[in-house]
Formats: C-alpha cells, structure tokens, sequence
C-alpha cells in the first residue's frame, strides 16, 4: 500500500537554517500490522519506509509491535487457574509471528535502513526461546543495528504474553540527528523511567503506543516539557478487517457488535517541541506518514528555563538509582574459569 501525502496526512514545520542548530526531518508512521504475517509486515515496512524517506525523511519512528503484531481485543483463553486449549494455540501462533533478534528480520530491517539512508525505530515482538517481549529495535543511516529496549512494565494482560525488560535495554544512542531513545506505551507513564532517560541525554524521544485515547496526548506533551526534548508518539491505525475474522482471532466482549470496518485503533499519532508546541498531528484518520522538522536549537533554548536532571535537579534531596545490568534467571560458570586456591600451614 502506497500512502499519498496531502495536508491532513503530512504535516511540515520549516525551521532555521543555523549550522549550529541543524534540523532533522522525521516522520512517525501510523499504519497497521499483517497480522500473523511477518513477512508481508516487513514488505509493508519498507514500502512506508521507502516512502518517508522520499519525502526527505532522517529518522523514522514504527508503532509498538509493528512487527508481530499488537494482539489487541484477545484475551488467549486466560481465566484464573486456567488455559484453553484455543488460547494455547493462539499464542502458538503469536510467537511463530515474532523475530529472533539478532536474526533474519533483524538484517533485512538494516539493510530497508541503509537502503534508504534513514535512521529507523522500528516496533517489533521479540522472541527469546519461548519468551516473547515486546521491544523497540534501532537501525543507523549505514544499515547497522544499534541496539533495543524491551518494555520493562507490560500493562494488565499483556503480562501474560510478554516478558519484563531489565536495566540493560534502556538505550539513548548519541547519533549524527541527536540523541535517540524510546519508552513503549504506558511505561512513559514511569517518571523514574524518564528520567533515567533524561540522564542519558535523550533529545529526540521515541513513544511508540497503542494507545490512541486523547488523554495520551497529554502524557505526551508533558514528557516534551519535562524533558525539554521532542516526543515522536507512533500508534497503529487498525480496523477489525486487519486482523483475521472469527473464529480464527476474537475481539473479546466487542466481536459482536464490530462491523470489518470497524475502527479497532485510531491512531492519534503525534510529533511534539521541546516547547509543548504539536508539531504534526495528532491524526485519526486513517493510515499516515506524519512528518515535522525538528529544530535541535529548541532543545537548548527550552532548558534554559527548565533541565530536569540539572540545574534544576536536587540531587541532595532526591536521586535516583538505576540497575542497569541484566538480570539472568541463570548463570553458568564454566569449570575452567574457576581458581582453585590451596592453603599451606
């Protein structure tokens, strides 16, 4: 599917031309995942990809778990003490759609990034065994994998899907186009995970969600503040006919009053200043590339009067600690490496 720009879809702010506060175009995509179909999801991707970068896109920001799947209205046969047999089958499925990272997907992901010269965040369902996380992964403009960020706190029954992140994976990479994280969904809602990142730098602020209430939008314009950085918010644009029909995929407690057409998502993606200020969108329209220029200068100008983990920080009053080593459930320690010390009288 090829998106047509027009002005509802693609909104552009122009900003100065100072070398020394460079601009970055970057565009958030809102558009929906095949289903059970990764392949097709990644032949999607680089269409949309293909396609902001033609529009002079740097950076380009997916939604959470573009890639497998956001498995939104299925409750995988959970009640209390009991799994069905369907729900089994369901998440059988959901992880054969996951990626192995590193791994095939993985590659193929670099090269769309190298390809077409963009900086990429891309929203994935990780598979590790028989573990699924959901994690955001990051490409450079040389098509080389920089590193993810599992969601450390899945919110309500995506805890019965998909593992806990730890403080290894909460990355802020310092790149040509500015510093680059991202924090998934409601985990933004976690100020110590803010402001970990705040800590690392971060000016170009990755949200990509399925949340698409208004009231999202007013966690993201006060992370912009707080943070004295952009927030890229990115949300999937979902009908019930982009997901597979009954009885195969099940819209727990709404299947029946759903029509094919029924929006099951409606995006809300959004860019946002330093400043507070909406850049572009936010859009419930349908399927969209959402673009701005971003003026790196602002990031300065607006911590002048507030750096949240500077001058404005009281570190003798409140601080903060963050465990940023992974956290195995096992660890072998080979023979080989141990020391044996012998003690003579």
């Amino acid at each position: 599917m090829a998106l047509v720009p027009s002005p509802a879809l693609v909104a552009e702010v122009e900003m100065g031309a100072d070398p020394s506060a460079p601009t970055v175009r970057a565009t958030v995509v809102q558009a929906s995942t095949v289903f059970y179909d990764t392949p097709a999801t990644l032949d999607k991707a680089e269409r949309l990809l293909a396609e902001a970068a033609g529009y002079g896109a740097q950076l380009v920001v997916f939604p959470e778990a573009f890639v497998g799947g956001y498995p939104r209205g299925s409750n995988f046969g959970i009640v209390i003490g009991n799994r069905t047999a369907k729900g089994k089958e369901e998440f059988r499925k959901y992880h054969a759609s996951a990626i192995d990272v590193p791994g095939p997907e993985v590659d193929r992901l670099a090269a769309m990034a190298g390809k077409y010269k963009v900086f990429l965040v891309m929203g994935v369902i990780e598979r590790d065994g028989y573990t699924l996380y959901c994690t955001v992964l990051f490409f450079d403009s040389q098509g080389s994998y920089l590193g993810k960020h599992r969601k450390i706190m899945p919110t309500a029954l995506e805890r019965i899907i998909w593992g806990f992140g730890d403080g290894s994976t909460i990355p802020v990479f310092e790149t040509p186009i500015g510093k680059i994280g991202a924090a998934i969904c409601w985990e933004n809602r976690m100020p110590l995970l803010r402001t970990a990142m705040y800590a690392k730098g971060i000016e170009i602020y990755c949200a990509p969600t399925a949340d698409s209430r208004d009231v999202w939008q007013a966690s993201m314009t006060h992370i912009a503040l707080e943070g004295g950085c952009f927030v890229l918010s990115s949300n999937q644009f979902c009908r019930r006919k982009d997901y597979p029909p009954p009885p195969e995929y099940v819209f727990a407690g709404t299947e029946e009053e759903l029509t094919p057409d029924s929006v099951v998502c409606a995006g809300g993606s959004v860019i946002i200043s330093p400043s507070g200020a909406i850049l572009a969108g936010p859009n419930y329209d349908g399927e969209a590339l959402i673009s701005a220029d971003l003026d790196l200068g602002e990031i300065a100008r607006e911590k002048f009067a507030f750096d949240v983990v500077g001058h404005y920080s009281r570190p003798e009053v409140l601080s903060l600690t963050v465990k940023d080593h992974p956290t195995n459930p096992v660890t072998f320690v080979s023979a080989s490496t141990k020391t044996e010390v012998s003690h003579t009288p």
